[in-house]
């Protein structure tokens, strides 16, 4: 209504009656687009008074408009505009006459040509089935055990201090309970001084580029490497060489090949179920790697994403456990834990690396959300999350073992593909048919499945896509496995 007042300015020295010009400036915002279609107005006793008018004038002013065609007004429900706008107006407007929106393109300049383009995928739009890139079943999580932890917290009387500023590096609460939580699990002698609770692994991984790389800085990742940490870096400016992932993970043979003839800033790698391969880089490789990034004194970010859903034996104990010099970033994530939409993952570094991300943080994000730190810090005190985590990982391990199985057998010589260790999905490789054509056909038919072209690099098309399994049960397996099949 306050917006209303300001679109509405009359001048009660104008030979023109003031119901017209209430009139006139109404239509003319409706024609502009400051007055959307279907709008309930205020009503006229509530309108007279925001303008300071007589109801009656007011009243003369929205018959004026219904005579017009351009409200309707419902008994016991009030005054809209309509849907179907007259196509002539008796009134003349300083307008074009055409219905306005808001600018498409800015006047000032945008280099939209050297921009990096990032996917915009969106699944909640979508109503097929879905074969994401690896993804949790979102039905499983705790979500009401996590809300009765938000209501018990404002009970509390210490409850307030959440609604305050606090540290960029996250919760002390929470900070607490993970570096607790990661030392017993992952082997990661790690107190809070060592953490930061950042918006996902993604966030961590931006930030860690930002303080690591200046334009031109030599990088090494993975090929194929996952799509998002690739952007994230070539925004940064870093000259990316990219070196071979096999069975056992990525080539560190070729990464010193390239430390001997480049000076190295970083080397990113994804030691578990590898984005998108899902290989494993074996203990081997971790310690050569990390005694490379000791003699060149390079930065290893070390990408553990999903750590907890390993299947066949216990995982490798992450490189971080390991790095007695310093040289290891170490970046993880509740999203796969929990849901995608609990924007939660940490980075483990050295003390000063923490202290200076946080003022990079800052710049962008002045902190995390402190109650949602807070009870999900509630979460790992009272064994919530650790419950949760073995209960998915024994359901995740049966819905990898079926979906394989089915893979197998209804499309084994159309699909190449190993069973993973771990991890949500499945690494497949399309052997006699596009995969564009193949994501087309199943889009019609009720599956929705990437084309691909996120995993490929330069002139590497793999024709090849992640399959996830996880958020899918048994018979939305099927069905999804069925329209694939058709599909090819």
């Amino acid at each position: 209504m306050i917006a209303l007042k300001q679109l509405i300015l009359i001048d009660k020295t104008s030979d023109i009656p003031v119901y017209l010009q209430i009139t006139n400036a109404i239509i003319s915002n409706i024609r502009r687009g400051q007055l959307r279609r279907g709008m309930k107005l205020p009503g006229a006793r509530e309108l007279s008074v925001l303008l300071g008018i007589h109801r009656k004038t007011l009243q003369n002013a929205y018959d004026e408009l219904m005579a017009q065609g351009w409200v309707e007004i419902f008994p016991r429900k009030g005054t809209f505009i309509v849907n179907e706008l007259p196509e002539i107006s008796p009134i003349e407007l300083p307008a074009s006459g055409k219905l306005n929106s808001y600018q498409k393109k800015a006047l000032f300049y945008i280099d939209e040509k050297n921009l990096v383009h990032f996917p915009m995928s969106n699944y909640q739009e979508s109503k097929n089935l879905v074969f994401d890139n690896g993804f949790p079943d979102i039905r499983l999580a705790p979500t009401e055990l996590l809300l009765r932890e938000f209501r018990s917290l404002v009970r509390l009387q210490t409850f307030k201090q959440y609604l305050k500023y606090g540290s960029p590096t996250g919760s002390a609460y929470l900070l607490e309970m993970l570096s607790t939580f990661l030392t017993d699990t992952r082997g990661l002698p790690v107190t809070s001084n060592n953490l930061m609770i950042t918006k996902g692994a993604q966030m961590g991984i931006y930030l860690t580029a930002k303080l690591l790389i200046k334009p031109n800085d030599h990088i090494i990742v993975g090929e194929p490497c996952y799509f998002a940490a690739s952007l994230t870096f070539q925004q940064a400016g870093a000259v990316i060489h990219r070196v071979l992932v096999d069975d056992s993970g990525i080539d560190v043979d070729a990464i010193e090949v390239l430390c001997e003839k480049k000076n190295i800033r970083l080397v990113y790698v994804i030691p578990h179920h590898h984005f998108p391969t899902t290989v494993t880089l074996t203990p081997e490789r971790r310690i050569r790697l990390l005694q490379l990034a000791v003699r060149y004194k390079f930065a290893i970010v070390e990408d553990d994403y999903d750590f907890d859903f390993h299947y066949n034996s216990s995982p490798v104990l992450p490189m971080a456990s390991l790095d007695y010099h310093g040289n290891v970033v170490y970046i993880g994530t509740l999203t796969k834990t929990l849901v995608p939409s609990i924007r939660l993952g940490f980075i483990v570094a050295p003390e000063n690396f923490i202290d200076a991300v946080a003022h990079i943080r800052r710049s962008i994000d002045w902190q995390g959300d402190s109650m949602m730190e807070a009870a999900i810090a509630e979460l790992y005190k009272n064994g919530t999350i650790g419950r949760h985590i073995k209960k998915v990982v024994k359901l995740y391990h049966e819905r990898r073992d079926y979906f394989c199985t089915q893979l197998k057998e209804k499309m084994g010589d159309r699909l190449s593909f190993k069973v993973p260790d771990g991890g949500m999905a499945v690494w497949a490789k399309f052997n006699d048919c596009d995969l564009k054509t193949v994501s087309e056909k199943a889009a019609r038919m009720g599956l929705t499945i990437s084309n691909g072209g996120i995993y490929n690099t330069g002139t590497t098309y793999y024709n090849a896509a992640r399959l996830g399994f996880a958020s899918l049960n048994f018979k939305e397996q099927d069905q999804a496995l069925e329209i694939l099949s058709k599909s090819l």
